[in-house]
């Protein structure tokens, strides 16, 4: 990782709890561990132990199952039955672990002189070709502002970027455990990607598209500063940021995803129509109008493929402010 993006990441970390030493280790060889198995085990294997970890997780951790489950029948609930509904949040639960198993499997693949090979060998056709897409856009608008839903495998995007030759500022959450981040980050920093903490990451992103570089954020998680728009259907707290950015700096918003097909498993890409600000008598308006769009768009994605969603946050959480208003 960058000696700026890490010291960026030892920032936001600073504002999380904090945990002990020991504890910090173990999660590190814990997870390094994995990444070996992960990297030992031909892609058949770890689908198989992806299927595994999802089931029992979905099993044994009730509040994770009973959030996804009654996030799938706030969604879906007129057009699918309870069965199905089921099924949908058990495999989101196996797609989740799919995706890091995934990337540790491919941290090889996209390294050293061969990346446009090796990514053939994992992806469907029109991948490559649909990012072109995206590589037209950036160029375009001298910088755009993606942002994708957690759906697929989106740690794949910021690959997928570099191999085009898009250069990409991407928002992450830093962890509370300085040995795991190092882990789980070196890959993206190692494609050329410059990693920022999502807390205080406004003044960078301005900065970013003043320099003609375009961002990577996943706005689709419910937050106390979101701004309440349609998703499903229903109101959801949104991240006002991609919009604001977009009036500021005349930016196109573009949604993409990286999702999987089967039953072969090769990758396949979305790349929306830009989302481009318009003429406007208020800002605040513009602002709910861009963000509605983008999670209209980032909603077909989720409808195409429900089952590599993560469901298991809770999307539409909501919150009090300090006068006890709902937010």
């Amino acid at each position: 990782m960058n000696h700026e993006g890490a010291e960026r990441l030892k920032r936001g970390r600073k504002t999380r709890r904090k945990k002990g030493e020991a504890t910090q280790i173990l999660e590190y060889v814990g997870a390094a561990l994995l990444l070996l198995f992960a990297q030992a085990l031909p892609l058949r294997v770890i689908r198989i132990v992806s299927s595994l970890l999802g089931k029992l997780l979905f099993l044994l951790v009730a509040k994770r199952r009973t959030i996804a489950t009654e996030n799938l029948r706030n969604a879906f609930g007129a057009e699918k039955g309870e069965r199905e509904l089921r099924e949908i949040a058990e495999k989101s639960f196996m797609s989740f672990f799919l995706t890091f198993l995934e990337i540790a499997k491919f941290r090889r693949l996209f390294s050293g002189d061969r990346v446009i090979e090796n990514m053939k060998k994992v992806s469907s056709q029109d991948l490559e070709v649909l990012f072109q897409k995206a590589k037209g856009l950036h160029d375009e608008s001298n910088g755009c502002i993606f942002v994708t839903p957690h759906i697929g495998n989106w740690e794949l995007l910021p690959q997928v970027s570099a191999v085009v030759g898009i250069p990409l500022v991407v928002v992450v959450r830093p962890l509370d455990n300085r040995y795991l981040e190092r882990l789980v980050y070196k890959n993206r920093s190692d494609s050329g990607q410059v990693i920022i903490p999502k807390k205080n990451a406004l003044f960078v992103l301005q900065k970013t598209l003043q320099q003609g570089k375009s961002i990577g954020l996943l706005p689709d998680q419910s937050t106390m500063q979101g701004i309440s728009v349609d998703f499903f259907g229903r109101k959801a707290t949104t991240t006002p940021v991609p919009a604001m950015l977009s009036i500021l700096y005349r930016r196109p918003i573009v949604v993409v995803a990286c999702c999987r097909s089967f039953p072969t498993y090769r990758f396949e890409g979305v790349v929306s129509d830009p989302i481009y600000p318009g003429e406007y008598r208020s800002e605040k308006e513009e602002i709910f109008r861009l963000t509605g769009e983008m999670n209209r768009k980032m909603e077909a994605i989720i409808r195409s493929y429900p089952d590599q969603y993560l469901w298991m946050h809770n999307r539409w959480k909501t919150y009090k402010n300090k006068k006890g208003m709902l937010a």
